[in-house]
């Protein structure tokens, strides 16, 4: 097993980041467009709306999470939405996940927050055993709801 080097992304990895970011989409049912991808990771970055961790193995991009930020009106703190997680099929039960959400939750400490929060498929059995497995706990008190404006 190669060694995974995990840091902050910058706008200089776009490139390597767009790939990943489309086959994210796509695990979720998307059409493929890296064109897209591409554009709204840009847009991010120009705008300094997330934070996105980037993993890297033997030089290579495999993987990668992004974090918007939040805030606890009851709190009266910063907290961190961990919107996105990904990595390649080739690089999966290496522990680049896991180095990634240590990486995320390192940077919301270092910043002060009161934590993080994500989301996953209810059919994703696989990240949730990660996400328990490195201290992530259900939420037990609040249900969530969506209000579509777009199909």
């Amino acid at each position: 097993m190669s060694p995974i080097t995990v840091r902050q992304a910058v706008l200089s990895d776009l490139e390597a980041l767009a790939p990943l970011f489309d086959a994210y989409r796509q695990f979720y049912g998307q059409p493929c467009d890296l064109v897209a991808a591409r554009a709204f990771l840009a847009a991010r970055f120009d705008h300094g709306e997330s934070v996105v961790f980037i993993a890297l193995q033997n030089g290579a991009a495999v993987g990668f999470t992004q974090l918007y930020p939040s805030f606890s009106s009851i709190g009266l703190t910063r907290s961190f939405v961990l919107n996105d997680l990904f990595v390649v099929q080739s690089a999966r039960r290496q522990g680049v996940a896991a180095n990634l959400l240590s990486a995320a939750i390192d940077y919301a400490r270092t910043l002060g927050a009161s934590g993080l929060e994500l989301a996953t498929a209810v059919d994703n059995h696989a990240a949730q055993a990660l996400y328990q497995a490195e201290g992530w706990l259900r939420d037990e008190h609040y249900l969530v709801y969506r209000y579509a404006l777009q199909p």
